[in-house]
């Protein structure tokens, strides 16, 4: 309680007393604030004015009602939306309603015991306990509100009466909300649609209007729209964006080094949408490196085009890098650029940045050097093709390209023995590939074939951005490095139950390295855990994330690595070439100052583009597999359980790899028990165990194209084959398939 003034007169009111009092009690309204310091009578009126001042010079804002805190604090409860994640993959929110002038504080949630259900993502909201650190709030979950209200995405269909509905995509979304006729915005029914809720309700139900129509869910595009959309990827270039783009022209050979002789090559998959990468090799000239090998590998000069501070930098910052679906892609740069004057389309001049590497016979690199250049590429191969050539079946190229071919044949087995003796991380991870027929619509599942031609380039690819990052550190220029952590130790302790219930011993303190983890998959190879145990060691890794720290690359096995190769799609690349040119003195637009003192926040963002990116594609995946499954109902497949948890089975099948879930309701009348430590759903009564990894036959019971949700029912397994567990349930919501927080691929 504040002193009185002399004779019980109320103390002076002044600006800093009241600021230091909100900044310890957030949300005090006037009466508090007047009780706390003693105020009375005239002294009240004071208060009142130099509340209306504080609030205008900006000191303090109103929060609930008329109750007020200081400018950028935060009462000690509140509603969040999640907004993104930071380097070490945690979620960051901001406070559903902030309309001060100061920026919001940075909020970190922290898992807590009331969090037992599915992991939060991107646009939902929360109630949350907050607590000030020196560094912002940490939020704690308290209660999940569902989505974010600002806009919701979801499927409109007209109504009787003038009034219509939304069926929300989300299905953390539980109601549908009426739509007045004047609130359609002309939207037919079964059109897929962003709303935005109304204040008010119609007869208990939610209100809201439509602000933008995507296109009708019967054409097989919507599909990825959905995807596009619910993970708020940017569509549209902005004008000046758009603008510079056009202006673009073709470069000169001025002030760059001619590489046009030379017959690099693109070697591609065969749905490739941009050529950033172009190799050759050759035996080293060199007399005193005997046996040994030059690599060139020539990347395309993105940033000729993308200055710093221009529009085209705002635009591929705010998207951090292209997003791919099966339909589509979503481009970090305008078509002009991608896919035209920085793609290394073959017989063409473009501009490049290379890097000329020399290895000895034993694959150790022994010196590179970079070269602002102009190069054309002699040829733009498949992998298909670059494979058959490397097999001797090419005999339609011609004799420089099939040199050239084998040359880069001999330097990969060479760098391959120096990267086996490396020994990075090596998973064996089948990716899948749809194939979409004349309709848009899929014609067929299968899985991308594993060829060397690949593994060719991932090898190049992975030792030039070796030497960009040494190259900054060595000119001392502040590079953006890709980092990957070593397993936590929760991680290592799961991986260690799990692998004793296939009969592996593990210890757990032991200090592990990618080799650790290839000698256990050596154990299992060509045996009946050997898909799952890779699936289970990819799960057991960090994520791999962009940082201006180096801290090496765990799954590679490496000191100093930044991503170098793909300016066209990441822009972690394209800052890295703006700093080899700054470092180089390659030109006028290299890394600015003023991306130097950001690189916290743009590794920070890009990470998060990133991962907004994979969770687009693999939402759009599962929806056209769902949409691919839907007249397959009814149908059984041999698949293999690759999750266990307390409401079910994740399950995969071996045909198309389409993954959905056995409800554990579908298993039997009885009570199963999840083990956690030995990953399985146990009987209670039956003893009856369902295991990670074990082989089983389902039957599909539903698929969901709108949400990409698939159910299945078990209805044989390997240790009783023929036993159907329960008769099919009784129809129920589509059920989503289960997110992974780990990429499909190591993209390293």
């Amino acid at each position: 309680m504040a002193r009185r003034g002399k004779d019980g007169a109320s103390p002076p009111v002044d600006k800093a007393r009241v600021v230091e009092l909100l900044s310890q009690h957030p949300l005090y309204g006037k009466r508090e604030i007047a009780r706390d310091l003693g105020l009375k009578g005239n002294a009240r009126i004071a208060l009142k004015h130099i509340l209306r001042e504080l609030e205008a010079d900006g000191a303090i804002a109103r929060g609930n009602g008329k109750r007020y805190l200081k400018a950028g604090k935060l009462p000690p409860v509140g509603v969040l939306e999640i907004v993104g994640q930071d380097a070490d993959g945690e979620l960051l929110a901001r406070p559903q309603h902030w309309d001060q002038q100061t920026a919001a504080p940075r909020i970190l949630v922290i898992p807590g015991r009331e969090d037992q259900g599915p992991a939060l993502g991107i646009g939902e909201r929360i109630l949350a306990r907050l607590h000030e650190t020196e560094d912002g709030y940490e939020a704690r979950l308290i209660k999940r509100l569902g989505a974010s209200v600002h806009r919701l995405l979801g499927v409109y269909h007209a109504g009787t009466r003038g009034h219509g509905r939304i069926a929300p995509i989300d299905r953390k979304s539980k109601y549908e909300l009426i739509v007045a006729e004047q609130d359609a915005g002309g939207a037919s029914s079964n059109e897929l649609v962003m709303a935005e809720p109304l204040a008010g309700r119609d007869h208990g139900t939610p209100r809201a209007r439509v602000v933008e129509r995507l296109g009708s869910m019967s054409e097989p595009k919507t599909v990825s729209l959905i995807a596009i959309h619910a993970h708020n990827i940017p569509t549209e270039f902005a004008p000046d964006a758009l603008a510079e783009a056009v202006r673009a022209k073709s470069v000169g050979l001025k002030g760059r080094t001619d590489l046009r002789t030379i017959p690099f090559v693109t070697i591609d998959p065969e749905d490739a949408r941009d050529h950033d990468d172009a190799v050759w090799a050759g035996p080293d000239p060199d007399p005193s490196n005997s046996g040994g090998h030059v690599v060139m590998v020539a990347i395309a000069d993105v940033a000729h085009y993308v200055k710093p501070g221009s529009a085209l930098d705002r635009e591929a910052f705010r998207r951090g890098n292209s997003a791919y679906f099966p339909d589509r892609v979503v481009p970090m740069l305008p078509e002009k650029l991608s896919a035209d004057l920085c793609s290394l389309h073959e017989g063409i001049d473009r501009p490049c940045l290379a890097v000329r590497m020399a290895f000895n016979a034993e694959g150790r690199k022994l010196r590179h050097e970079f070269f602002r250049g102009l190069m054309k590429s002699a040829a733009s191969l498949t992998y298909g093709e670059a494979q058959r050539a490397f097999e001797g079946k090419a005999d339609s190229l011609d004799h420089t390209l099939k040199v050239t071919l084998s040359a880069l044949w001999q330097s990969y087995h060479c760098l391959a023995r120096a990267r086996d003796k490396r020994d990075p991380l090596d998973l064996d991870l089948p990716e899948r590939r749809i194939v979409l027929g004349a309709d848009g619509k899929i014609s067929s599942i299968a899985f991308r074939e594993r060829l060397e031609s690949m593994r060719l380039i991932e090898e190049f690819m992975i030792l030039a951005n070796v030497c960009a990052a040494e190259t900054l550190e060595k000119h001392r220029i502040p590079p953006i490095y890709r980092v990957h952590e070593v397993p936590s130790h929760e991680k290592l302790y799961a991986f260690a139950d799990y692998l004793r219930t296939i009969g592996i011993n593990f210890a757990k303190g032991q200090v592990v390295k990618p080799g650790t983890f290839n000698l256990i998959l050596k154990q299992v190879r060509n045996g009946p855990h050997e898909a799952v145990l890779n699936e289970v060691i990819l799960r057991t890794q960090s994520q791999a994330i962009y940082a201006p720290d180096n801290i090496g690359h765990f799954g590679l096995n490496l000191s100093h690595y930044a991503h170098f190769t793909s300016p066209i799609r990441r822009y972690a690349d394209l800052v890295v070439h703006r700093g080899l040119i700054r470092a180089l003195n390659f030109g006028k637009d290299g890394l600015a100052d003023a991306e130097v003192t950001r690189l916290a926040e743009i590794a920070d963002h890009i990470s998060v583009t990133e991962r907004r990116a994979m969770a687009a594609e693999r939402d759009s995946v599962d929806r056209y597999v769902a949409a691919f499954m839907e007249e397959r109902v009814g149908a059984t497949f041999p698949a293999r359980i690759t999750g266990v948890t307390r409401f079910g089975l994740f399950v995969r099948l071996a045909e198309t790899g389409a993954e959905g879930l056995v409800p554990v309701r579908s298993l039997g009348l009885e009570y199963f028990r999840h083990d956690e430590r030995k990953h399985a759903l146990v009987g209670e009564l039956s003893r009856k165990t369902y295991r990670l990894g074990e082989s089983v036959v389902v039957r599909l019971v539903e698929a969901a194209p709108l949400t990409g949700g698939l159910r299945f029912e078990i209805i044989a397994d390997e240790e009783r084959p023929g036993l159907t567990p329960r008769s099919a349930p009784p129809k129920a919501r589509p059920t989503k398939s289960k997110k992974r927080t780990t990429s499909r691929s190591p993209r390293s």
